[in-house]
């Protein structure tokens, strides 16, 4: 979810400068080092199989695999790998967005807007936003959460 909220608000929170260098990536171990820290998200740009946001492991022993970063491809590529300095508060709030959507999530996806069983009649939503009608748009996390991710965003490019 977090990469999602980062795309979303068009920020990485990643430094502008970044060095293009050909890194490899064995068994979710990346060579050359690029100074992640336990627990520090970074994200890797240019790779054909691993493009993304992960969460490294200074241990490896964190991952059920025992690799420093779960769901790495094996693959050398050109490009970049940057460590995230992610806001605390973001990252609660990514932590909120997860718990909204698991309890929303069914009622969110049902066609259904109400239900009346004695006299028998139901409604179909016709959605949340917006005056009603076929225009209107159903509710979703990034509605929800707008207004708080806000302070975070960057002007799309």
């Amino acid at each position: 979810m977090l990469q999602e909220v980062m795309e979303y608000i068009h920020n990485y929170f990643v430094p502008i400068k970044a060095v293009e260098r050909t890194y490899a990536i064995e068994s979710g171990m990346i060579t050359p080092s690029f100074d992640a820290e336990d627990g520090d998200r970074f994200l890797i740009c240019g790779s054909r199989r691993n493009d993304g946001v992960y969460t490294w492991h200074a241990d490896g022993i964190k991952n059920d695999d025992d690799k420093k970063a779960a769901g790495l491809r094996d693959e050398t590529f050109a490009g970049t790998i940057r460590v995230c300095s992610v806001p605390p508060a973001l990252l609660a709030l990514s932590e909120e967005i997860i718990t909204w959507v698991a309890t929303y999530s069914d009622m969110l996806n049902s066609p259904i807007g109400s239900e009346t069983f004695n006299g028998y009649s139901y409604t179909l939503k016709s959605g949340r936003i917006g005056a009603g009608g076929a225009s209107a748009k159903p509710m979703t996390w990034r509605d929800q959460f707008a207004g708080s991710l806000e302070r975070w965003r960057k002007p799309c490019l």
